[in-house]
């Protein structure tokens, strides 16, 4: 896999990525996000397939891009067929900063250490090419603007901007509600990402499976657009800010 092209993975980091701030959105449920772009992304490059939920390794030759070949090495180990939700919700934290660390030696973001309340040191993180940033979520609005249907990597992106709730910080106030209602509504332009941010949505619910919906334990709050079980919330697996 070449790197011409942004991978999915780290288009939902960008998005996320605050120009004034140099912080994430959603710091919460980022992480899940970027496991279920993962997905997606080895779908398009071959090498996984859709099973209904499940998800099966059907080449696992290397793609050249080391944090999707760590991912696909970690599905080929399971050896058989895993449910998407099983694998988004799995316990691998700190995949944002994983990818931001990506992100930085490919030279798409520069780290600015400094200190909060002079004291404890931080670090923000900067987009190197704040016009290709644009054009990521320009693909975005230009499908919610002129219902064109979008690509399959746009839909996917679309897909898990919502399911992790960027709207709200792609699409601000009241002013963006119909923009947000309309990015929820490009999730049915591709059945993977549409699939693989249902299951973020029902990590974050507590809920085992998309199967097992019916059956499953209820969870914790959920992002806006998720459908809310009834009854007591377990604790889901996130990233830690």
């Amino acid at each position: 896999m070449g790197k011409s092209r942004r991978t999915i993975p780290e288009e939902l980091l960008l998005l996320a990525l605050d120009p004034t701030t140099g912080t994430t959105a959603q710091p919460q449920t980022l992480d899940l996000g970027l496991a279920g772009a993962q997905l997606v992304e080895l779908s398009l490059a071959g090498r996984i397939v859709p099973d209904g939920d499940r998800i099966a390794v059907v080449l696992p030759r290397p793609t050249g891009d080391p944090t999707l070949d760590h991912a696909l090495e970690l599905l080929r180990r399971r050896g058989s067929p895993v449910r998407a939700a099983h694998w988004i919700g799995g316990p691998r934290l700190g995949l944002r900063q994983t990818y931001l660390a990506h992100l930085e030696r490919c030279g798409m973001v520069t780290a600015v250490p400094g200190q909060v309340c002079g004291v404890l040191p931080t670090t923000r993180y900067q987009a190197s090419d704040d016009c290709s940033n644009a054009a990521i979520k320009q693909r975005l609005d230009t499908s919610i603007r002129t219902g064109v249907p979008p690509d399959p990597r746009t839909a996917a992106l679309a897909a898990l901007a919502h399911a992790v709730g960027l709207g709200k910080h792609l699409y601000p106030g009241n002013e963006g509600r119909s923009s947000r209602s309309r990015l929820r509504d490009l999730i049915r332009y591709d059945p993977l990402g549409g699939m693989v941010a249902h299951a973020v949505m029902d990590v974050q619910n507590g809920l085992p499976s998309q199967q097992g919906r019916n059956n499953a334990q209820p969870g914790a709050a959920p992002v806006p657009g998720s459908r809310q079980p009834g009854g007591r919330a377990v604790p889901t697996r996130v990233g830690a800010r």
